[in-house]
């Protein structure tokens, strides 16, 4: 049991290592299609959307990704599936960058 535990952790820890380094200021030149729903600094303006601001930045990628890949659905998933499927993994990784970084400034 404590083996399978630690090799889970040990893939988990691989995973999350081998995405790409977000760079904050491209991510900032690339979020202006985010302001309409997410705001201008990433803290909502309609509240069934959710804040950005300060976010993980993993769990930013990760969900991004999901939506890319079609394996987050209902609500307004095929909205966020429309707007992040041109996205490259290095836009991903800078959006998810930029929008963690904000929490970081507060």
């Amino acid at each position: 049991m404590k083996k399978s535990l630690t090799l889970l952790c040990s893939a988990l820890l691989i995973n999350f290592s081998v995405h790409a380094a977000g760079d904050a200021e491209a991510g900032k030149n690339k979020s202006a299609k985010c302001v309409a729903c997410h705001g201008m600094n990433g803290k909502i303006t309609i509240p069934t959307y959710p804040n950005l601001a300060g976010q993980n930045q993993i769990y930013l990628e990760h969900s991004m990704q999901a939506y890319k890949k079609g394996e987050r659905t209902g609500g307004l998933a095929n909205v966020m599936a429309a707007y992040v499927q041109a996205l490259s993994d290095q836009d991903i990784a800078d959006l998810a960058a930029y929008y963690a970084g904000m929490g970081e400034k507060e």
